[in-house]
Order: structure tokens, then C-alpha cells, then sequence
């Protein structure tokens, strides 16, 4: 099998790199930077500029499916600037993609596509399956909405399309894990709001596998990247403390203040979504980290 991955040098992408080659499957890869091409006989670059309409048509050469993870970060201000970057950086990418495949022989039978759990509103009772009709009323939900339209459009080529809405993801060395525990490991870490709000979460390996079990099960449709039991931010926090030996003693970091230093990305933070993960279970996906404190140890040793 040969795949091709957007966003394959990100802290998803390249874990699902490694992991591609460890299974002896051929990872193709697009890149903004040209000096990040590498070529070598199961891994190679091709570079690609969307803001231009730029792309390497050889980079879908013998291509089976795609892995679309390109997107800027939601975890900078959201000025207006970086409000349309995040939705350019998903929508055109994907509309680069479609007309690449459309007018370009190929043999790409699925795409894969990164989605967020964050489309999902707000609510501290609301267990959300992959069907709910309800839809975050914020940013965050918009984007989600116009992330996931872009990469429909590839069924209009007879391609199966898979969207995976991702959590919370735990990982090593960057993400939400290393924001979280720096205030901690100072000695002045406490839960955010209420500390009630839920935190669908999920370990970068369990990730990374769900992707590769979707390439491998031709799966479609939207899923849920969460792990079996979500936990409160405040016992995330705790768990946290715990698996580093620190105290915490100060008190929870007000709501309001949150959105006085953040803005509206507090929305990030303090949006509450308690997601189910039963669909993906029932297709056979097995995780390997279920509860909050063994993929903790597993990740700050």
C-alpha cells in the first residue's frame, strides 16, 4: 500500500509516519518547505503551495489512499488573521486535492481525513454520538462544519471518505498534554473554570491507530478518536499531579480571567464535550490506554 499524508511532519502526522513505515506500507508526503523533501524508497516529499494553487502532480503516483491532517493551529490567538488561516489552511488544501484527483489519473480508493470533537456544543449531561444533530454554535463548530464539507466533496469521485473527530490529544514533547502540565511541574497548577467540564480525551498511539485501522478496514463515515472514559478537567488536572508527584494547592483559574488573557479561544479550554467512542469499538478497534492514569504514566515518565 502506498499513502499519502498532508500535515505529515506535525505531532500527528508524524507519529502516523512511523508508524506507516513500521508496516512496511510507502508514505508519501506534501510539504510547504522544500527543504523538507526527502527521498528515499519507502518515504519521499513532494512540495506543495496551496495559498498559490501549487502541487506536485506526482505526488499522487500509485497512491492507494490519503491521509489529510494540514491545518493551522487553533491554539493561537484568534485574531482575524489566524481565524481565516484556520479555515483556509483546511478548506483549500482539501479543493487543491479534489481538483488534483479529478483531473489527474489515479487509483486512490479512500481519504482519511482529520476532523475535532469540537463541532460538538457545549454541555456537562449531552453524551454525543457521531449522529448528534446538535452543532457547537461557536467557532470552533464552523470550522468543523467547513472542514468536513471540503473533504465530502471527494465522494463526487467515487472515493470513500472517512472523517475522524479527534479529542483531546495526549502526547509527548507537544500538544494539549505539555501546556497542561508546565503550570504543574512549576508548582502552581489548578483545573480551568468550573474544572466540571468534560475532556474527551485520547493517547497519541491510540490515535495514530485508528488511522491506520481505518486505511487497513476501508472504513467511512465519521468517528469518534476518544478514549472509553472521558474525565472531568479537574480530575485531568489531579491525574496529572499525581503521575509528576506535585501538589496542587491554588484555587481554579476563574472563567472570566481565562477569557480576559485568551479571548475567544478560551472556548478551548472551557467548552465541555462528553463524547462516546462506541462506534469505532463496534467496527473491532481495541485501545491500548483506556483509563486517564496508565496513559499519563505511559507519556510522563
Amino acid at each position: 500500500m502506498r499513502v499519502l499524508i498532508t500535515g505529515a511532519t506535525g505531532l500527528i502526522g508524524s507519529s502516523i509516519t512511523k508508524l506507516c513505515l513500521e508496516k512496511k506500507i510507502q508514505v508519501y508526503y506534501l510539504t510547504t518547505s522544500k527543504e523538507k523533501i526527502e527521498h528515499s524508497e519507502n518515504y519521499k516529499g513532494f512540495y506543495w503551495n496551496p495559498k498559490e494553487n501549487e502541487i506536485d502532480e506526482n505526488c499522487i503516483e500509485g497512491v492507494d489512499k490519503i491521509i489529510n491532517l494540514v491545518g493551522a493551529s487553533v491554539s493561537k490567538r484568534w485574531t482575524d488573521q489566524q481565524k481565516k488561516a484556520i479555515v483556509d489552511s483546511r478548506v483549500e488544501t482539501a479543493s487543491l486535492l479534489y481538483n488534483l484527483l479529478a483531473t489527474k489519473e489515479n487509483k486512490v480508493t479512500q481519504i482519511v481525513s482529520a476532523s475535532a470533537i469540537g463541532i460538538y456544543p457545549d454541555s456537562l449531561t449531552n453524551l454525543y454520538q457521531e449522529d448528534s444533530p446538535k452543532i457547537a454554535d461557536n467557532f470552533l463548530g464552523d470550522v468543523v462544519i467547513k472542514w468536513e464539507r471540503a473533504v465530502d466533496q471527494f465522494e463526487k469521485l467515487g472515493i470513500e471518505v472517512a472523517k475522524i473527530r479527534i479529542g483531546v490529544v495526549l502526547a509527548e514533547g507537544g500538544g494539549a498534554l505539555e501546556k497542561m502540565k508546565e503550570p504543574i511541574e512549576k508548582g502552581f497548577g489548578s483545573p480551568l473554570g468550573s474544572g466540571k467540564q468534560w475532556q474527551s480525551w485520547i493517547h497519541i498511539k491510540d490515535l495514530t491507530r485508528i488511522f491506520l485501522f481505518a486505511i487497513q478496514k476501508n472504513l467511512d463515515g465519521v468517528y469518534n478518536a476518544v478514549a472509553p472514559n472521558p474525565v472531568t478537567n479537574k480530575k485531568l488536572t489531579h491525574s496529572i499531579a499525581k503521575v509528576l508527584d506535585k501538589s496542587l494547592w491554588m484555587p481554579n483559574v476563574p472563567a472570566f480571567m481565562l477569557k480576559l488573557i485568551l479571548g475567544e479561544m478560551a472556548t478551548i479550554v472551557l467548552s465541555s464535550q462528553l463524547v462516546s467512542n462506541k462506534k469505532i469499538d463496534a467496527h473491532g478497534f481495541k485501545y491500548h490506554y483506556t483509563h486517564i492514569l496508565p496513559a499519563l504514566k505511559s507519556l510522563l515518565k
